[in-house]
């Protein structure tokens, strides 16, 4: 199992930047895919971006539309999330996640361990 602690949220004016971390421990790290996913009030979870174990393979939501970044640092145990040109409609709590496979997916079922989450807000 991988313990996950997001952190990096905040209140950020449209059209603004944010980079979001996410710490892992466990042994495992390496080995795994990792993914964000978002929440906002009265809205189901929904998938944002994912990396596999190795970074060479990532994956976007369509509505990132090249603003967001995912990466990750396996010799710190960390995936990050470089958020530009934010929008009123990316305010949620954003979700780190670690699936149960190398590979990169979109699935919320895929992931075996969730962080706690960390909140963005995006004023307009």
């Amino acid at each position: 199992q991988v313990q996950l602690v997001e952190s990096g949220g905040g209140l950020v004016q449209a059209g603004g930047s944010l980079r979001v971390s996410c710490a892992a421990s466990g042994r495992t790290f390496s080995r795994n895919a990792m993914g964000w996913f978002r929440q906002a009030p009265g809205k189901e979870r929904e998938f944002v971006a994912t990396i596999s174990w190795s970074g060479g393979s990532t994956n976007y939501a369509d509505f990132v539309q090249g603003r967001f970044t995912i990466s990750r640092d396996n010799a710190k145990n960390t995936v990050y999330l470089q958020m530009n040109s934010l929008k009123p409609e990316d305010t949620a709590v954003y979700y780190c996640a670690a699936s149960s496979t190398h590979y990169t997916s979109g699935m919320a079922s895929h992931y075996a361990s969730w962080g706690q989450g960390t909140q963005v807000t995006v004023s307009s």
